[in-house]
């Protein structure tokens, strides 16, 4: 294996855990370190920590500090209400998109499998399984979708709401409704039904801001 293809997979296994850890709260919102310290921490050249850092700088996770390293990024109240006002003007309209191209069962696939596993992870009070499986949906109908932009613009802001999703799963009621509604979009899909596609995935998006919005009130949760 080539020097340079060494350097670029270190480089993607320190920007996946580091991220990984961002997502799952491990290094929570205000957490802020040097660029030596991150790259002791996972094993890399400070160059590779960098290179991670402005990544998921533009993904919207962290923040670049002069001389003080980097800070992962909080997300408040307002934060979330834009990121699912952009869900809910986009993931509807991909929904709609790929209902008119009369998907086969076959492309369907990943999102059949998705929402199975969704339901099934409701009966085994899995709520960590359920989010899992419920991410795999929304990041499957983006790629069958097929519009590069789209998807990289919207996969961004659902790595920042996971965030939010996981502090709060277990604050909000059990996501009975939230799968219907996937097993719903879904007979949509199948059966090539743009325009009730558009509106069950609008009405989905709607529901889970609110839903999402009245639990960080309710507690108080300025900032995630």
């Amino acid at each position: 294996m080539s020097e340079k293809i060494v350097k670029e997979t270190r480089a993607e296994a320190a920007y996946a855990q580091l991220k990984a850890e961002i997502l799952n709260n491990e290094l929570p919102p205000g957490f802020q370190a040097m660029e030596p310290e991150l790259a002791l921490k996972f094993g890399v050249s400070r160059t590779t920590i960098r290179e991670a850092l402005i990544r998921l700088a533009a993904e919207g996770l962290v923040e670049m500090v002069p001389r003080r390293g980097a800070r992962v990024l909080p997300l408040r109240a307002d934060d979330m209400r834009e990121i699912y006002q952009v869900f809910t003007a986009l993931e509807p309209e991909a929904a709609a998109s790929v209902a008119g191209t009369n998907p086969s069962e076959e492309d369907l696939g990943p999102l059949m499998d998705a929402t199975t596993a969704m339901e099934q992870a409701l009966e085994n009070k899995d709520l960590e399984a359920w989010a899992a499986a419920d991410d795999l949906f929304h990041r499957s109908l983006l790629d069958l979708n097929g519009n590069k932009r789209v998807e990289q613009f919207v996969s961004s802001l659902l790595a920042q709401a996971h965030r939010a999703r996981m502090v709060t799963l277990r604050l909000r009621d059990v996501p009975t409704k939230s799968t219907a509604e996937h097993r719903e979009l879904l007979e949509f899909l199948r059966s090539g039904d743009a325009e009730n596609a558009r509106r069950c995935f609008r009405h989905h998006r709607e529901r889970a801001a609110r839903e999402l919005l009245s639990v960080l009130e309710k507690y108080k949760l300025a900032q995630l």
